[in-house]
């Protein structure tokens, strides 16, 4: 397995690899220092995104406008379901990926729609407006709110019901509990090429050299290992991550891969040394075959070169610096890998990710407060906002929001329904109050519930749950989410 001759060693790629992982610090800020500064800019705004794509519903409506801004903020990936992609351009800007379709037309909903996604935002609803012949002389108030006796310009049954139960069918299969994407190599973004370089033998010596490429739908780490000059060993590796992830609601992570009959190791990292201790996970590959790879957390070995670590503890996943892929002869404190031979390998990866984690909201949808009171027994209609008075002559919109409400929870997607009351353009800066039952009133600001529904995606409390909001008179100096979540029952 070994040989025996001495090969030439290359001192540039010892050198490249070094500077590109900043090993060398001052050389690292050379190197930085005369970089392209635009591209160094793109590239580290595009390596802050949060992995995943969110997918806002209703997009350039009055909420779901202001949540996509707000996800744009907190650096999320977002992708918007619209009907005219030209007009939504334009509202929405550059950053947002457009997908034109109707939800009233499930030939529209292709699978491409839910590709990648995360989480899904639904801020649908059908479009109302003023009924012709309207004037000033008619307008009509409600908790201090003007409003014109409107007219549905879509058919309330079509959007907030049919709609809704297409838009479940497409995204379902996308969304799966606990799970949390780290690389995506399907559908790769810049800063991928940006993130992995190759760390070989020629750290110490040696000449095996690998690489990893994207192409077709995958990354390929491939290469020639060799055991000359001492050697034996060719990787793959991040640099750091800035901030560090944290992975401690996890129980581990899953790689998807296609493999070639050889033996190859995972390796990840808890501190932010260069050459310091690595938590390490060997895995058998099936040549030509696809498979998951799911590594727990409990089942890390700390190595430090392929040498056991007794002392080092377990793995803390609060703070992961770093990841690695590796094909070595060796396994751990000087046995041999029984799975292993010298010459052209090639590993091909889909995906890394995050399993296990605690469950979080996946479907929020944005419905509406009054929605099971149209024919409720003994109701005083005069008491009641607009929309539940005026309830039949919109296409019964109200009811069509609760049937829309029941094909989510019936679709075993995790899921949270807010049902604002009456929307406003205020701030949305006021202090929130959350109830169930449907019997609230009020008003809250449609800034407030972007906010409440992009909070909800973080807080395992929310899942599962349908609430009413409204706000009160006084300011917020701070909100508590994840109490205001805890607090509700779930359904």
């Amino acid at each position: 397995m070994t040989e025996k001759t001495r090969s030439p060693w290359n001192v540039g790629r010892f050198f490249e690899t070094l500077t590109y992982f900043d090993a060398i610090p001052f050389i690292g800020c050379l190197k930085r220092l005369f970089a392209d500064r635009a591209s160094e800019e793109k590239a580290t705004q595009q390596g802050k995104k949060i992995v995943g794509t969110i997918l806002v519903v209703g997009a350039t409506g009055g909420v779901g406008k202001r949540v996509v801004r707000r996800l744009l903020e907190k650096n999320y990936q977002v992708r918007a379901l619209v009907r005219d992609a030209k007009r939504a351009r334009e509202l929405l800007g550059d950053k947002v990926e457009l997908f034109e379709a109707d939800l009233t037309i499930p030939e529209t909903l292709t699978s491409k729609l839910a590709d990648r996604i995360s989480a899904v935002i639904c801020c649908s609803g059908v479009r109302v407006q003023p009924l012709e012949g309207d004037t000033p002389t008619r307008e009509k108030y409600y908790q201090g709110i003007k409003f014109y006796l409107p007219e549905v310009v879509d058919s309330p049954e079509l959007v907030d019901y049919q709609g809704i139960k297409n838009l479940v069918e497409v995204v379902k299969k996308s969304l799966r509990s606990g799970e949390k994407i780290l690389f995506d190599f399907t559908n790769p973004s810049a800063d991928l090429k940006e993130t992995w370089g190759a760390v070989d033998d020629v750290v110490m010596g040696g000449v095996s050299e690998s690489n990893i490429r994207l192409v077709g739908g995958k990354a390929i780490f491939s290469g020639n290992v060799s055991t000359a000059n001492n050697g034996g060993f060719a990787s793959v590796r991040t640099r750091n991550f800035n901030p560090p992830l944290d992975l401690s609601d996890y129980q581990g992570i899953e790689l998807r891969i296609q493999g070639d009959g050889k033996r190859y190791k995972f390796i990840i990292r808890a501190e932010d040394k260069w050459d310091g201790i690595g938590y390490s996970y060997s895995f058998d590959t099936l040549y030509n075959c696809w498979t998951t790879i799911r590594i727990p957390f409990t089942d890390l070995i700390p190595v430090f070169r392929a040498k056991t670590v007794s002392n080092a503890g377990a793995f803390e996943a609060s703070k992961v610096y770093s990841m690695q892929l590796m094909l070595s002869k060796f396994e751990y404190d000087g046995a041999l890998n029984p799975n292993f031979s010298p010459g052209l390998f090639s590993l091909e990866i889909e995906s890394i990710k995050a399993y296990g984690g605690q469950a979080k909201p996946q479907f929020i949808m944005v419905s509406s407060a009054g929605v099971t009171r149209p024919g409720r027994p003994g109701l005083n209609l005069e008491e009641e906002p607009p929309a539940v008075r005026l309830n039949d002559r919109l296409g019964g919109i109200l009811t069509w929001k609760l049937r829309g409400e029941e094909a989510v929870r019936q679709s075993g997607i995790n899921y949270i329904i807010v049902r604002p009351c009456a929307l406003t353009e205020k701030p949305g800066n006021k202090v929130l109050v959350f109830d169930q039952g449907d019997n609230m009133k009020g008003q809250v600001s449609r800034e407030a519930i972007a906010e409440l529904c992009i909070q909800a995606l973080q807080i395992p409390e929310a899942c599962n749950k349908t609430f009413e909001v409204r706000e009160e008179e006084a300011v917020a100096n701070s909100i508590d989410w994840k109490s205001l979540f805890a607090n509700l029952k779930p359904d």
